[in-house]
């Protein structure tokens, strides 16, 4: 009786019941039928059942990974936190105080961008913690299917730890899905030390969990695993951690694991032949980029639009975009003469577009960033762009991985034949010629790989993190590096002070947890 009613009700929910047979199905089954649950009411007991629950549960992870392209208020976005701090960026647009301050150095806790990446990060951590708490239970399940989803959960959450201990220092450690009546509810601040033990445990576990070199579906990958850690050992080696030689050699060691695999297999890893092809959307998730967070305009377009200039037609939208992140003069200046990556629409910047996408090419009348602009979405010369901008966001590259090994090798025993091939096949595709291995020093070795860095990873999101482990800073005018602390950002003409080094616990999570103390030095 109990099916019978089940089906009897779903064929009938949209007509009219006879008395009789409403009150026949009441008196038959209305014990039965109360004493059920909603299934449309799912929690994480009803929920995490079946192996579609654990695939669509971690689908729900990597959604979240896209807090990163939010909005942060009128004309900005969450990712800009981690470049109008950098000083290699500067602003045409004066309506959003948030991302003025952040330009200007004088941000705190009331933040907005800052307030937004720690709701995100805590948000992807919350759900990874559901999927590594609950998938382990379901049963039946392929052991192979189960170990490739717990291993992706483990990375997204590796990934998001590492955001917030780089921007944070101390941050509470919740490894456990939470409810109001947990113990640690309101967690106190947790070592840097225990938080990048917990990285390194999630990475290495995703690492042995079966998941293939390259995955064209956007999903984790072993490269993305390996080059991971390989950054996750090179910031362990600089500050604050300051491990040094050791965490050099592992970031030397995992790279190069990265980098044979590329060479026994460049159709699998590779660098582009070509700057276009990195914004080219058919690449997305192959090749070169080992992992990006997932865009398409059915759920979420490219969040980068806050790079177009300030009202001009660049794109089929006619005068629109914000200016709000283009690059200072100075660090385009600072590219050597014939760098490819400075030639316009050829590399990261373009000087001149054509109207409304596909019209007649006018002067922009100064360099904007071109290393996220979509031809395809947005037009290109005497080709009207299809308005989806479906291009992905790049978060690793294997032209990172090249100059990790390069940086970290060259800190453990000099430069080798390796680290100087790879630091010329940066060069080669800027069409720059690369002194030979025997003019360098260990010294003007590091320092030419840093300027790669700066040049070659710009307007990634990653600039920052280089100056905080590094406590250096380049400087466009000198083409050297500066003390972090004391170097003067040229787009807003303030100088970094020691507070920079981390950015201020956001104030709203401080009223919600009394135990998230004490505030980062210098602010309030």
């Amino acid at each position: 009786m109990k099916k019978t009613m089940k089906l009897t009700i779903k064929k009938w929910s949209h007509s009219y019941l006879s008395l009789g047979l409403a009150l026949l199905i009441f008196t038959t089954g209305c014990e039965e039928f109360l004493s059920e649950e909603d299934p449309s009411n799912l929690t994480p007991e009803s929920f995490y059942t079946i192996p579609d629950h654990a695939e669509a549960a971690l689908a729900a992870v990597y959604a979240d990974m896209r807090f990163y392209g939010g909005g942060s208020g009128i004309f900005s976005s969450t990712w800009q936190l981690l470049e109008a701090t950098t000083g290699t960026s500067t602003t045409e647009t004066a309506q959003n105080s948030d991302l003025n301050n952040l330009y200007g150095l004088i941000y705190d806790g009331r933040t907005g961008h800052i307030i937004n990446w720690w709701n995100g990060l805590y948000k992807v951590i919350a759900q990874a913690n559901l999927v590594l708490d609950r998938v382990p239970a379901i049963t039946p399940m392929d052991e192979a299917q189960k170990a490739k989803i717990l291993g992706e959960a483990r990375f997204i959450r590796a990934w998001a730890y590492f955001y917030a201990v780089r921007l944070w220092g101390n941050v509470p450690l919740i490894k456990v899905p939470q409810t109001a009546s947990a113990e640690d509810f309101r967690p106190s601040p947790a070592p840097q030390e225990q938080v990048y033990e917990l990285i390194l445990e999630d990475l290495l576990a995703a690492e042995s969990a079966g998941l293939p070199w390259m995955d064209p579906s956007g999903r984790v990958s072993a490269a993305a695993v390996k080059a991971q850690l390989a950054k996750v050992y090179l910031t362990m080696a600089g500050f604050p951690l300051s491990k040094g030689a050791s965490h050099y050699q592992l970031a030397a060691a995992k790279s190069k694991e990265v980098i044979d695999y590329a060479n026994a297999n460049p159709g699998s890893i590779n660098l582009f032949p070509t700057y276009g092809d990195l914004h080219d959307e058919t690449n997305g998730n192959r090749l070169e980029h080992l992992f990006m967070l997932q865009y398409n305009v059915i759920v979420a377009g490219n969040p980068m639009n806050n790079m177009f200039p300030n009202f001009k037609p660049v794109t089929f939208q006619g005068p629109s975009g914000t200016g709000s992140t283009v690059p200072t003069i100075e660090f385009y200046n600072s590219y050597e003469e014939g760098d490819k990556r400075a030639v316009n629409q050829e590399g990261f910047f373009y000087t001149t577009y054509y109207t409304n996408g596909s019209g007649e090419e006018f002067d922009l009348g100064a360099p904007y960033i071109f290393k996220h602009f979509n031809r395809a979405a947005l037009g290109t010369a005497g080709v009207p762009g299809n308005r989806a901008n479906n291009l992905n966001v790049p978060l690793i590259r294997f032209a990172e991985v090249l100059l990790i090994y390069a940086e970290a090798q060259n800190e453990v025993g000099g430069p080798d034949a390796l680290a100087h091939e790879s630091l010329k096949r940066i060069r080669d595709r800027a069409e720059l010629a690369t002194p030979s291995l025997g003019e360098f020093t260990a010294a003007s070795f590091r320092e030419a790989v840093w300027k790669e860095r700066w040049h070659e990873l710009c307007y990634e999101q990653i600039t920052w993190f280089d100056m905080l482990r590094l406590r250096k800073a380049y400087n466009e005018l000198t083409d050297g590096f500066d003390d972090f602390v004391g170097h003067v950002n040229l787009s807003s003409n303030q100088a970094l002070q020691s507070m920079h080094l981390l950015m201020p616990y956001p104030l709203p999570e401080m009223q919600n947890n009394p135990n998230l103390q004490p505030q980062n030095p210098g602010f309030p």
